[in-house]
């Protein structure tokens, strides 16, 4: 699949060059730690890009991406959380309204290939988000789809999951990602 290239042409245009895979930012890029601003219209240029994040992160084997990672510093998160790639959540200017509950699970990133750790999150969310079409939506979330929620808007904070972590921890993680780029590189 080709790449495709993103530029932000003013506050609310985004121009999409070819419908295809976007460049998935990899830790410790330091674009992945900008804070992303609001979406402030919905027009075409946004509804074709979801659509090149939604076709990278299940290209990628995602089930998750922030437009952050793909260096969009834009508050839009697309997920789908189901065995068959059947169920798209878009989350566009995502609000967290509330958290309850703890839960431990292992997590792993887009940003941060092959890399899998623990994380620990709030079991139950609550998030108010717009749709493509602009509709505000209340969604009440558990299990995976609350801990994939707070992982995207991490993302859109500038924080990635490994961040959570020791020092000691991701300084091992920097170090076997730039091994393995160098492997791969040749």
């Amino acid at each position: 699949m080709l790449l495709g290239a993103c530029k932000i042409l003013d506050e609310n245009v985004i121009e999409v060059t070819e419908l295809a895979k976007l460049n998935i930012l990899e830790y410790p890029d330091e674009r992945l730690h900008t804070i992303a601003e609001p979406v402030d219209q919905i027009d075409e240029s946004i509804r074709d890009f979801v659509k090149d994040m939604a076709e990278t992160m299940y290209d990628s084997k995602g089930i998750g991406l922030a437009a952050t990672q793909v260096d969009v510093h834009k508050r839009i998160i697309t997920i789908d959380i189901s065995e068959d790639q059947s169920d798209l959540l878009i989350l566009i200017n995502p609000l967290l309204l509330s958290r309850d509950g703890e839960v431990v699970s292992q997590e792993g990133c887009l940003s941060v290939p092959s890399i899998y750790e623990t994380v620990a999150r709030a079991e139950t969310v609550c998030v108010e988000a717009m749709d493509l079409e602009g509709e505000k939506r209340t969604i009440d979330a558990d299990g995976l789809l609350a801990i994939c929620i707070q992982h995207e808007m991490d993302h859109l904070e500038g924080k990635v999951f490994v961040e959570y972590l020791s020092q000691l921890k991701r300084q091992r993680i920097i170090k076997k990602l730039e091994k393995k780029r160098k492997l791969s590189d040749g």
